[in-house]
């Protein structure tokens, strides 16, 4: 693999559909992967480490929202498109709950899709982390942790915190509106845009997984304050 070439695995048991992505993923000039078997495109995510992975739901063995939500109990953080015949709310928050960074229902738009794929690139943690500190960035600092913009990184006691690209922006909003009290309603516009479905409920699973990775006690919260009836405030 060239050392610029960002590499998609596609999990997806359409054969299809499958082709046609490889096909113009590849044209556009990304390294493309494909796996038909939820269990086997589990271990792939884990073993190749993708730079973005689109995931269909109904797959034979593992289906996509189980893979999903096993890649992000581990921790792993790579943008994941979730690509799904069921075009039902229910089913688009829950993909977006389970830390999807976007949902498409089939039938697509191919260029739409193409799109989205590189904006969730554009998005995605793939700075080295040693490359995470450097002079002239803009960053943010509160106790022991930095939050670097162009690298998107997040560093506690220069240990780099793993984080989905939709966590970091989440961090972000509330950071750069520092002591300041933000309404779901504009976090959610700030971070997801207006297009994407969900609920109060999907901010508040995302604010429990900053708390997890930031606060000294999650349960009692010291910079991700809860406003409540409004929405979040960081304080520092």
């Amino acid at each position: 693999m060239s050392g610029d070439k960002r590499r998609i695995l596609v999990v997806e048991d359409d054969a299809s559909i499958s082709l046609g992505l490889r096909i113009n993923l590849e044209g556009e000039g990304y390294e493309v992967t494909t796996e038909a078997d939820g269990d086997r495109g589990l271990e792939l995510a884990r073993t190749i480490a993708p730079d973005l992975l689109i995931l269909d739901v109904m797959l034979p063995g593992r289906n996509g929202f189980e893979i999903l939500d096993t890649l992000r109990r581990e921790g792993r953080t790579m943008p994941i498109i979730v690509l799904s015949a069921k075009a039902g709310e229910i089913d688009k928050v829950t993909g977006l709950e389970l830390g999807a960074e976007d949902y498409v229902a089939k039938p697509f738009s191919l260029a739409e899709l193409l799109a989205r794929v590189r904006a969730a690139l554009r998005r995605g943690p793939w700075v080295k982390p040693t490359e995470a500190i450097r002079e002239n960035r803009k960053t943010h600092k509160f106790e022991h942790f930095i939050v670097d913009e162009d690298a998107r990184t997040v560093t506690k006691d220069a240990r780099v915190v793993e984080m989905t690209a939709t966590e970091f922006d989440l961090l972000l909003c509330l950071v750069q509106a520092r002591g300041r009290v933000l309404s779901r309603e504009v976090i959610f516009e700030k971070v997801w845009g207006p297009n994407h479905f969900g609920t109060p409920r999907t901010i508040d699973n995302f604010m429990q997984q900053l708390r997890a990775k930031l606060e000294p006690d999650p349960q009692t919260p010291r910079y991700f304050q809860t406003v409540r009836g409004v929405g979040y405030r960081f304080d520092s």
